[in-house]
C-alpha cells in the first residue's frame, strides 16, 4: 500500500481529537465497507487505507511515532501487523451493523487457511535482531544510504539502509523481515537498528539547531568584527557588533537540521567566547592602564 498522508487519508487536520477521528472514520467505513461493496476492488483498497489511517491515529502511541518519525520512517518501524494490533475496529464494524467477522481475515490476511495477519497455522516468527549504527552529523541532516552488515545466523548480510532526513540520536528503524528465519514456514523477525550519530568536530546539536563556538580577542569585542563561519553547505561570513559580550550567541537562520517531517529548518548560533590574555607585553599593559585611568 503506498505511503500515503493517514491525516489526508481521512480527512482532518493534524490537530485532530480522538473523537473527531472516530467519527469520520465511521462514515467513511460505512460508505466502503465491503460488505456494502461486494466485488468492488477500489472500494475495498479504499477501506484497507481508512482503516490502516485509523488504526494508527486511534492509538496515541502510533500517532506520536508517525508524527514524529513521518510516512516513510513509520513504515520501516511498524509493519501492517503492529499497526492493526489492539485496534478497535471490528468492534466499531459490529456496532455499525456489520456483524462480528473478522473482516481483516478475508481483504488483509486472504484464503487458503490464513489468519489474522497472513500467517499460516503453527508456523512461528523468526526472532528479531538488534545492532546500532553509526552515522554522521552531516548524515543525520542530509539523509540518504548508507550500506551495513550484520550477522544473521550463519549469514553475513549488508543492505543499504535510508536513513530519514533529521533523525537523531538514539531514533529507531525496523527493517521487516531482515531477522532470523522463521520455523515452520513462518516469517522472518525483524532487524531493530539504534542510530547513533557521532559527535561532530565543529558543531554541537540541540533539536534541530547547531551551535558552533568561535573565539575572539578581547580588542575585536570591543571594536566589532567579522568571522567566517562553516555551516552544513557553504561557510558564511557573519558580523560581531561591537561591544559583543562573551557568550553571546549570533543567529543565523535556517542554517541548521531540517525539522522531522521535513517542515523547515532549524537555525545555527554561534557561540562568541571573548579571549583574556593570560600574558600580556610591557607595551600592552601600558595601554591597558591608560585605557583604565579614562574608565574602561
Amino acid at each position: 500500500m503506498a505511503n500515503r498522508d493517514y491525516y489526508e487519508l481521512l480527512g482532518v487536520k493534524k490537530d485532530a481529537t480522538p473523537e473527531e477521528i472516530k467519527k469520520i472514520y465511521r462514515k467513511l467505513a460505512v460508505k466502503y465497507h465491503p460488505d456494502k461493496n461486494p466485488g468492488d476492488k477500489q472500494s475495498e483498497e479504499r477501506f484497507k487505507e481508512i482503516s490502516e489511517a485509523y488504526a494508527v491515529l486511534c492509538d496515541p502511541e502510533k500517532r506520536k511515532q508517525y508524527d514524529q518519525f513521518g510516512s516513510d520512517g513509520f513504515h520501516q518501524k511498524f509493519s501492517q501487523e503492529d499497526i492493526f494490533r489492539g485496534a478497535d475496529v471490528n468492534d466499531l464494524f459490529r456496532d455499525m451493523g456489520f456483524g462480528g467477522s473478522d473482516v481483516f481475515s478475508r481483504i488483509f490476511g486472504g484464503k487458503g487457511g490464513r489468519s489474522g495477519f497472513g500467517f499460516r497455522q503453527g508456523s512461528r516468527k523468526g526472532e528479531d535482531l538488534a545492532m546500532e549504527v553509526q552515522i554522521t552529523l552531516r548524515e543525520a541532516a542530509l539523509g540518504g544510504e548508507k550500506r551495513i552488515g550484520f550477522q544473521s545466523g550463519a549469514q553475513r548480510e549488508e543492505l543499504s539502509l535510508k536513513i530519514p532526513v533529521g533523525i537523531e540520536d538514539g531514533a529507531q528503524l525496523r527493517l521487516k523481515d531482515k531477522g532470523s528465519p522463521g520455523a515452520g514456514g513462518g516469517p522472518n523477525g525483524d532487524l531493530y537498528l539504534t542510530i547513533r550519530v557521532a559527535r561532530d568536530h565543529e558543531f554541537a546539536r540541540e533539536g534541530a539547531d547547531l551551535v558552533v563556538e568561535r573565539q575572539i580577542r578581547f580588542s575585536q569585542a570591543v571594536l566589532g568584527t567579522t568571522l567566517d563561519v562553516p555551516t552544513l553547505d557553504t561557510p558564511k561570513r557573519i558580523k560581531v557588533p561591537a561591544g559583543v559580550q562573551s557568550g553571546t550567541k549570533i543567529r543565523l537562520k535556517g542554517c541548521g537540521l531540517p525539522h522531522r517531517g521535513g517542515s523547515g529548518k532549524g537555525d545555527l548560533y554561534v557561540k562568541i567566547a571573548v579571549i583574556v590574555p593570560e600574558l600580556v607585553t610591557k607595551e600592552q599593559k601600558k595601554l591597558l592602564e591608560k585605557l583604565a585611568e579614562s574608565g574602561m
